[in-house]
């Protein structure tokens, strides 16, 4: 086995599956799974058994604070200094000298090796970018390629399990289906999609290059529902819940940048806010996908005014009743007759008593006939505010004061 060497900063780290750090702050999810050699590897994580395996080989190592963080994308030469660990291949062409990687880079002797014994290559006008992130369908045709595996049959027929198939590059084809037939792919969440010019994170490139090991004979194959071509073991569904008092962040999705909210609103506003980032189990576990839809209202409270989640629309449309709200918003903005209609309402959202109590102070009807939020029309209110000197109403960053704190477990499978 080749010597690992040590990163310029002088840190031990992996050299083989890169070095960036992520910052998505994990949530705690019951119940607890004893952990693996990795503090942030749970023995339930789905690429966990393939990172264990490889660890125990010496062919990856975690970073000093004890940490794996699988969801780090990859560098190429960083990936080639994982194929260096993993296979022992006599070199099949002569090494040559790429004019961005000097003898002295850390991985100089790790890309040499990866081109000589075919599992690299690099880019016009001789060069390898070895800080590039290397796209999914790039280890796999590396795979291939160091392997000397070449496609049975028909690529089309053996990229048919993909759905997103059409979305492989041209050069990528035969070696994704030559690594799809030696089951080498792994797909996680979902094994019928390979985004395959998605940069590859370190879990990934780990089940990769154990499939490959296992392909070679050179270690015991591991049963996951997510090896493309592997016949499922059918497992019961786990039930996961984030506990109460667990802050949820959120975005306004609407091009507004404040909220008008009057203390008189006849009824909810409704608003639809969106998940900011992951919300993630303690192991690295997707709970609520980045995007997905938190939808509820604003409704007026006693001193200010407070929004009340219903429901939650995650990114594959499943819905699921949540009970969460914000903190009250107390902020008010007072409008007097003469003022500016178009400058008070430039880049807000507006209730629909809002609407009208601004249109009836400032004496631009306009804004009693646009639509707001919920579609009411606020002209239907005008007669409550006209004439009147001023009003005073609610106003929220939706960006800054709307982030919502559970007020019941969220269960979810």
């Amino acid at each position: 086995m080749a010597t690992l060497h040590s990163w310029q900063s002088g840190t031990a780290l992996l050299m083989a599956l890169g070095i960036t750090t992520g910052a998505v702050a994990p949530l705690i999810a019951q119940p607890a799974q004893a952990q693996t050699a990795f503090s942030d590897v749970q023995s339930n994580y789905w690429a966990a058994e393939f990172i264990d395996e490889l660890s125990d080989r010496g062919v990856i190592r975690g970073f000093p604070d004890g940490s794996f963080r699988p969801n780090d994308p990859v560098t190429r030469a960083q990936f080639a200094a994982m194929v260096r660990q993993a296979f022992d291949r006599n070199p099949t062409r002569s090494a040559i000298n790429f004019r961005d990687v000097p003898s002295n880079y850390w991985a100089y002797s790790a890309i040499q090796e990866a081109y000589t014994t075919g599992f690299l290559s690099g880019y016009p006008n001789n060069v390898f970018q070895p800080n590039q992130n290397i796209p999914r369908e790039q280890v796999l045709v590396s795979l291939s390629s160091g392997l000397n595996y070449a496609v049975n049959g028909s690529a089309t027929t053996a990229l048919s399990v993909y759905r997103d198939a059409s979305s492989i590059s041209n050069f990528a084809v035969n070696g994704v289906a030559a690594a799809t037939q030696k089951q080498i792919v792994v797909n996680y969440p979902n094994v019928e999609f390979l985004s395959p010019n998605r940069s590859a994170t370190r879990a990934e490139v780990a089940a990769f290059i154990y499939q490959a090991l296992v392909s070679t004979g050179q270690v015991a194959s591991v049963e996951s529902p997510y090896i493309v071509g592997q016949v499922a073991v059918p497992t019961q569904p786990q039930t996961v819940q984030i506990p109460r008092g667990t802050v949820l962040p959120i975005r306004y999705a609407d091009d507004a940048d404040k909220i008008y909210i009057s203390p008189e609103e006849p009824e909810p506003v409704p608003v639809t806010l969106t998940i900011d980032r992951d919300v993630v189990s303690q192991s690295g576990t997707v709970l609520i996908p980045v995007n997905s839809q938190v939808v509820g209202e604003l409704r007026p409270v006693n001193g200010g005014v407070q929004f009340f989640a219903r429901e939650i629309v995650l990114t594959n449309n499943r819905r699921l009743s949540i009970n969460a709200s914000s903190q009250i918003v107390t902020t008010t903005e007072t409008i007097r007759r003469g003022a500016d209609a178009g400058r008070i309402i430039s880049g807000a959202a507006l209730g629909a008593a809002a609407a009208a109590a601004i249109a009836g102070v400032t004496g631009d009807d306009a804004i009693a006939t646009e639509e707001v939020l919920g579609g009411t029309v606020a002209g239907t209110l005008l007669s409550i505010f006209f004439g009147r000197e001023r009003a005073t109403l609610y106003v929220i960053n939706p960006n800054d004061d709307l982030d919502l704190t559970l007020n019941a477990p969220l269960t979810l499978q």
